[in-house]
């Protein structure tokens, strides 16, 4: 009973013993009647009294409003939505029209992200378009557990290597080029933390797509072309890492990684197999970031009479390319974090990043990138300034990772600007 109806109920039981007590004073058998239904009505009313001042006390006691007498809203789903808008600028001396235009400039990525987490569900994804293709980068859903370990589900990242990128600047370097570093596959992993230590385990039935065929993608696999037939099925890996000096002013983590899976040709419809192995060492030293990363690989697929299995067949942003079947990989990036000296950039990280594929193989030369250049860091604002050298390298001319190629130098003039939200 609201607190409004009180004074009119108490009202009109005084009326009522008003009207009682005149009526006692008289002896007709119908007054008497009536007075007792008034007297059943007062019992009534007092028991509605009682019931109201009761659910009062209940409601103030449940009233998490600050007193506005509204029921505090339940808890909305934490999930943010954002994206990022990314225009590259670039000069190739190699490239005839690049030269003589004096650069090339245009859209190099729109994305847009979903991460957070509904009713104990984490969920991530991101899904991106290029002037040339549009493809899925990663989804997956998933769940952390008491000891904040996490099982996710779907496509995302492999625990390989340097994490979570193998380089300092946007172009990465040669182990993104062989599948081997910032690579997403479709799988299951369990990730944990335990103070200085960390673990990951997966287990990936293909990669990301599940159509080996398309090299519409972000990361490189292992695609069907020609006669290079090949995919990559059934693929654990094991990562480890222990990190020295944790929460000082100077920590190193130490760490190796282990990959394991089958390699399907479809034209034989047999299954050979695929391994690869990395230590990696990543200081973060004041303003100082030294990464170092040794890695092998192998690819031993069963392929028809004829076919030459000292080289694989990769793609990713719709193109595909050989590398060499086995190879060795090194990797040396130093970074340097600059003090900003102006109110309006938040961060400048200057860095060079060098790495190097050794085939292996009398008589074919290895393949290098080295990248030097800074990052800097302003609001919602994220530019790439960097100079690239390569010899020998996909994307660079004539290079290849595979066989053959050439023993140049080729160098790439590039700014990268995103806003990102």
């Amino acid at each position: 009973m609201s607190m409004t109806a009180k004074p009119f109920v108490r009202g009109t039981l005084c009326a009522a013993l008003s009207f009682s007590g005149a009526a006692h004073a008289q002896s007709d058998p119908e007054v008497e009647a009536l007075i007792e239904e008034i007297d059943r009505l007062k019992e009534r009313v007092e028991r509605l009294e009682e019931e109201s001042v009761r659910s009062d006390s209940v409601r103030d006691l449940g009233d998490t409003s600050g007193g506005s007498g509204e029921q505090a809203s339940a808890p909305e789903p934490a999930v943010h939505v954002g994206g990022a808008l990314r225009f590259n600028m670039v000069h190739r001396d190699f490239v005839d029209s690049s030269d003589g235009k004096r650069g090339e400039s245009g859209l190099d990525v729109f994305r847009l992200n979903v991460d957070g987490e509904i009713d104990n569900i984490l969920i991530s994804a991101e899904y991106r378009y290029y002037s040339y293709m549009h493809t899925l980068h990663h989804g997956w859903i998933g769940y952390e557990f008491e000891d904040e370990s996490q099982l996710q589900f779907g496509v995302h990242r492999v625990p390989f290597g340097l994490l979570p990128y193998p380089a300092h600047n946007a172009w990465f370097g040669v182990p993104y080029y062989v599948g081997l570093g910032d690579d997403y596959d479709m799988g299951v992993k369990y990730q944990r933390s335990d103070g200085p230590w960390s673990w990951h385990l997966a287990f990936y039935k293909n990669e990301e797509l599940n159509d080996a065929s398309n090299p519409n993608r972000y990361s490189f696999d292992l695609i069907r072309a020609d006669d290079q037939q090949n995919e990559e099925i059934n693929q654990f890996n094991g990562r480890a890492a222990y990190t020295f000096g944790l929460g000082t002013a100077c920590e190193t983590e130490l760490g190796g990684s282990v990959q394991a899976g089958e390699v399907y040709n479809a034209t034989t419809d047999r299954r050979g197999d695929q391994w690869a192995a990395a230590a990696h060492m990543d200081s973060r030293c004041g303003r100082w970031n030294l990464q170092l990363k040794g890695m092998s690989y192998q690819y031993d697929p069963v392929n028809p009479a004829g076919v030459d299995s000292s080289v694989v067949t990769v793609g990713a942003f719709a193109g595909t390319y050989d590398i060499a079947s086995e190879a060795d990989i090194l990797v040396a990036n130093l970074a340097y974090n600059v003090p900003s000296p102006w109110e309006s950039v938040d961060s400048i990280t200057c860095y060079n990043d060098y790495s190097r594929l050794y085939k292996g193989q009398a008589g074919v030369l290895d393949s290098q990138i080295n990248t030097t250049g800074c990052a800097i860091g302003s609001g919602p604002l994220f530019t790439y300034v960097d100079y690239i050298l390569a010899n020998n390298m996909a994307y660079f001319d004539n290079g290849s990772l595979a066989g053959g190629g050439e023993d140049e130098w080729h160098g790439r003039f590039n700014v990268n600007i995103g806003f990102y939200w």
